[in-house]
Formats: C-alpha cells, structure tokens, sequence
C-alpha cells in the first residue's frame, strides 16, 4: 500500500507543478472580480476544473443566476462523469463506494490519462497520492496568485491574467491539429458564438456559451462521428 501511495504522489508531482502555474492565474482572476482570497482558494479545493471555475467565476461577477450557472457547470464539466465511468472499469476490488466517491472528485483530464496509462488494475492508495499531491498544487497556486493579485499592480495582474486563456488554446490546437472534427467544433464554436453576440446582443454571455457548445459538439458528431474501434479503445 505504501509503495503504491508514493508511486502516485510521485506521478502527481509533474500534473501538480502544471497546475500550480495555471490556477496562479485564476486566483489572479478571482480576486480581480471580486472575491476574497479565502473565497477563490474555497473554490478551488471544491472543485478542481480550470474551465468550469473561470466560467463560474466569470458569470458570478457578471451578475449570472443561479440556473445559468448549473447549466454552464454541466456543459463544462460533464466530461469527467464520463471520464470516471471509463475509469471505473480498471480499479481494482479494494475501491469501495466511499473510495469511489473520492477518486471521482478528484478526476480530472491529467489524472484520467495518467491513471488510463498504467498498466493493469488501479489500487486506492496509488489514486490518493496522485489526486493528493495534484489538488495541492492546484489549491497553492490559487492561493499564491489570489495575493499576488492583491498585491501587484493592476498592469501586471492583467497580464498574468492570460495564462488560463492560453492553456485553453494549448488544449484545443494540439488536438485540432490532428484531428477534422475537433477543427471543425472548435470553429464552429467561435462562429456561433460571434454569430449570437451579433444577431442577440441582449443574450448573456453564459448562456451564449452554453448553445455554441453544444451546437459545435452536435454538428461534429454528425460529421465526424467517432469510429467504433476510437470509442472501445477510450
């Protein structure tokens, strides 16, 4: 069990120093709408999803309702119910329901492919010091870029504020790059969303997410649907 938890923590170390320079960027991000530093750190230890806390925090300081943010969780974050279900299928017979419970709230898209690309069956102990040390890296980072933005000038925090919309173009284009489909969302995307602000002005932003989401995902599964093969290897 021992060897197992420090071979985890030791394969978090590389996903939790990721993690440290992008969440840097969103506690700059939380306290410049706004929140407390203990409100932005809060927010990431209960939740872990880089996308997911920037839309909400973006829409919190918009004035968004309760409902919009729910459906831009779900649009967002739906992912990783569907990354756990895959993963499930590797833990070994010592994952009771509690277990199960934890690992699935510390899925995230590092930790299912590393945790994907182990060989044979997943014990507790090996999820736990991974999920441990990458949640710490994450909730760190928050919590120095929250007073790093209280404290630095507002030129500088703005522009370490690019960091999270830079990983974003980093997670699209190698994919994109590769693949028709994920190019054809990822402009589909754009172009509803422009075409929304343009035609609907009066629309708000989350909601305006929300449809070009999953209209982009809806045409490139039409299009470009996944080959069976893809869909029993992930």
């Amino acid at each position: 069990m021992k060897s197992d938890l420090l071979r985890g923590a030791r394969h978090g170390i590389p996903i939790a120093l990721g993690y440290l320079s992008v969440s840097f960027g969103f506690g700059i991000l939380a306290v410049r709408e706004g929140l407390a530093l203990w409100e932005a750190v809060l927010i990431s230890a209960a939740c872990v999803t880089s996308a997911g806390q920037v839309a909400g925090v973006t829409l919190l300081a918009a004035g968004g309702g309760l409902w919009e943010l729910a459906l831009v969780q779900l649009t967002v974050n739906l992912r990783y119910a569907l990354m756990s279900l895959s993963l499930s299928q590797k833990l070994d017979d010592r994952f009771t329901l509690p277990r199960r419970l934890a690992a699935a709230f510390g899925i995230t898209d590092e930790i299912f492919a590393v945790c994907a690309a182990q060989p044979g069956r997943i014990a507790p102990a090996y999820m736990a010091g991974m999920i441990a040390v990458s949640v710490a890296g994450w909730v760190g980072g928050t919590a120095l870029g929250g007073m790093a933005g209280a404290l630095l000038p507002t030129r500088v925090t703005d522009a370490l504020g690019i960091l999270l919309y830079g990983m974003f173009v980093a997670i699209v284009v190698p994919p994109a790059r590769r693949e028709r489909g994920v190019r054809l969302a990822a402009l589909a995307a754009a172009g509803v969303s422009l075409l929304l602000t343009l035609a609907v002005p009066a629309l708000s932003g989350s909601l305006s997410v929300i449809i070009a989401a999953v209209a982009a995902a809806a045409l490139a599964a039409v299009l470009f649907p996944l080959p069976a093969e893809k869909e029993e290897d992930a």
